[in-house]
């Protein structure tokens, strides 16, 4: 495997180094030495390869969603198979009026992507999430209530600055 297609193939092994690329935002020279362990120890050589694979990503975009985000507090752990329940994952479903957690919706145009920015965005936002899922037109993510009008913010902003 050529320098050029391992430092592509460590990249995207590397999320956080992808979205750095793709935001043109990376120092190379320090991206390359990050990489020095896996891919060899010369630094010009995978900088020149961050480069040029930096290259190849067209200029940013953004896309503001068109949704409607709501809050409900006094979610609770819930039977998976509960009509009511807000979100359900696995054996795991969180329904109202059953505890103390509290669950973030957005329906519109939503989709996988609007979801990794969400959650994204929230860790930045040191909010611990504790179930999400994205399906149809809904987006729900449930947090601690303590957590509940901070994430909602968050949400509400992250979907008007989605990478497109």
């Amino acid at each position: 495997m050529s320098l050029a297609a391992a430092t592509r193939e460590a990249v995207r092994r590397r999320p956080f180094l992808l979205a750095a690329l793709r935001a043109g935002v990376v120092n190379y020279t320090a991206a390359a030495r990050h990489l020095d362990d896996e891919l060899g120890d010369d630094t010009d050589a995978i900088a020149t390869a961050l480069r040029r694979y930096a290259e190849e990503f067209p200029d940013a975009e953004r896309e503001r969603r068109d949704v409607r985000v709501a809050m409900e507090s006094g979610l609770g752990e819930a039977s998976a198979g509960d009509a009511e329940s807000l979100l359900a994952v696995g054996d795991a479903a969180f329904a109202p009026g059953t505890g103390s957690l509290t669950g973030v919706v957005a329906t519109g145009d939503v989709d996988a992507p609007a979801l990794t920015h969400v959650l994204s965005r929230l860790d930045a936002a040191d909010v611990s999430v504790v179930a999400a899922a994205v399906g149809g037109e809904s987006l729900a993510v449930v947090v601690e209530r303590r957590d509940g009008a901070d994430t909602l913010r968050v949400v509400e902003d992250a979907l008007d600055d989605v990478p497109a």
